[in-house]
């Protein structure tokens, strides 16, 4: 057969992702902050679009969407503005009154105002309500400014400063260093008994026993603190042979080998307990993450309503001033009519973005309404198909409106994600949510008793005398994602 060329008219219908597409799906995935940062870059790249401030009654509205089809030809209108009163004249600072002036009028007006730490100027009756020194910190002490600024205040010489300094650059977050003394001798070409030396000094600092190499060493330093020492010989030995035994409860070991009686382990126990493991505990808390809620679920008498937080989202809209910037010149004709066609797309986007996300939730409420009636036991099994499937839309879009979006119920914040969970059996026939066993594990554990808590099997048993049918390793599983440690470490016999 021989080859050869031709032309072919065929029809064919297949999904483009054109620009705007993508940035519609762009928005719809990203987060509430993220959003917030894309749209003050738009505004700083686009001339046409600019922020709607509310200002009196002469503020004009944003832009709608039927109004943003017509946006180029239709024409702007003009608002009156309302002519400003006339004010006194001021005096200036650098002005000197005339001859005649009130002179005593010129000296009242020329109060000195401290400025404030923004640079604006502050009114005598706040100077109470003010915030104080210590609250105007743009950030918290950090551990190695802490122990620097003791360093520099001891008796530490130029080289060993230096020394010091890598110590304390080399320390883990709780607090321990993660290099051995000849490491650091070698490192820095000083002896190993200065590094040696110089340990012993930073871990007399604030905060106890910083810079230890391991526990026993963080617990000893503690234990045999000038200030403050634990003259019981039976925690300096504990300490020093039997941490492995506290660390498995099994004190009945560390009775055997040291001779005394259980009630005597028991008290020492107790004041170890009460040394801190993790001497950087105090400089290692991260700061809070605070959360703003994308949506609302507010209960108004029996009904849970479902509404936006348009808190913080800029209100977009067309600027009046490009019919006096598009001119009779082309190229401005063209750059004008490609950024109100990007600013148009944009301000639909968000539209429909704020559109599905409140769809998503209201679908949510619909699978879920014991959730928010009865609390977290009462959550259902719950898939991104079955939500997709209430609201025609792809299970990909649901996807993406759940991700790192929250909402505000009665019952606290949480994530979109939350409400959708595998199914786990009971005998009674309905399926239970796994945060919903989460949550019974968990009061099954706060009600046990300490001296005999209960293993992951009576767990199991307790469970499935609820009707809850589910493995061991299952509660297993869930007991370590909700952090909780296993019964032989939860047991407290004192």
């Amino acid at each position: 057969m021989a080859l050869q060329m031709r032309q072919d008219l065929r029809m064919s219908t297949q999904l483009v992702m054109t620009p705007q597409l993508q940035q519609a799906i762009k928005l719809l995935q990203l987060s509430r902050p993220e959003l917030v940062d894309l749209v003050r870059s738009e505004l700083m790249e686009n001339p046409l679009l600019e922020e709607a401030h509310e200002i009196g009654t002469s503020a004009e509205e944003p832009v709608s969407s039927v109004e943003l089809q017509d946006a180029v030809d239709a024409p702007q209108q003009e608002q009156a503005q309302a002519e400003p009163e006339r004010s006194a004249p001021e005096v200036k600072a650098d002005e000197v009154p005339k001859e005649g002036a009130d002179w005593d009028a010129y000296a009242d007006s020329m109060e000195y105002m401290p400025p404030s730490a923004t640079g604006a100027t502050r009114n005598n009756n706040d100077d109470e309500e003010g915030p104080s020194l210590e609250a105007t910190l743009t950030r918290a002490e950090t551990l190695a400014e802490h122990l620097m600024w003791q360093v520099r205040l001891s008796n530490f010489d130029e080289t060993g400063e230096d020394v010091a300094e890598y110590i304390v650059r080399c320390l883990s977050p709780a607090g321990y260093l993660q290099e051995s003394a000849t490491q650091i001798a070698r490192k820095l070409g000083v002896s190993t008994l200065k590094v040696e030396t110089l340990m012993r000094k930073i871990q007399q600092l604030d905060p106890v026993a910083i810079g230890s190499r391991n526990l026993a060493e963080c617990l000893w330093v503690q234990a045999n603190h000038p200030e403050h020492p634990v003259e019981d010989p039976l925690v300096r030995a504990i300490i020093a042979k039997h941490l492995h035994n506290l660390e498995i409860r099994n004190y009945q070991a560390v009775a055997r080998d040291t001779g005394e009686a259980l009630e005597e382990v028991y008290e020492a126990t107790k004041v170890i307990m009460g040394m801190d493991p993790r001497p950087a505990r105090a400089y290692g808390v991260e700061q809070p993450q605070y959360i703003t809620p994308d949506v609302y679920i507010i209960k108004v008498g029996e009904e849970l309503l479902v509404t936006l937080n348009e808190d913080g989202l800029p209100r977009l809209r067309i600027s009046g001033l490009y019919k006096e910037a598009v001119g009779e010149h082309p190229k401005a004709k063209e750059y004008i009519h490609e950024r109100m066609r990007s600013a148009q797309w944009l301000i639909r986007s968000i539209q429909q973005r704020q559109r599905t996300i409140i769809k998503v939730t209201k679908s949510i409420l619909k699978f879920q309404r014991e959730f928010f009636e009865r609390g977290p036991q009462h959550l259902r099994p719950l898939i991104l198909k079955d939500v997709a499937e209430d609201i025609e839309m792809h299970e990909s879009t649901v996807s993406r409106v759940t991700t790192n979006k929250y909402v505000h119920t009665p019952l606290g914040i949480f994530e979109l994600k939350y409400f959708f969970n595998a199914g786990i059996s009971r005998t009674t026939g309905d399926d239970l949510a796994s945060e919903a066993v989460k949550e019974r594990i968990k009061k099954l554990i706060d009600l046990e008793d300490e001296a005999h808590p209960y293993s992951d099997q009576r767990l199991v048993e307790l469970l499935q005398e609820e009707g809850i049918d589910i493995a061991r390793r299952t509660v297993a599983k869930y007991r370590e994602q909700l952090g909780v440690l296993s019964s032989a470490k939860r047991r407290k016999l004192f």
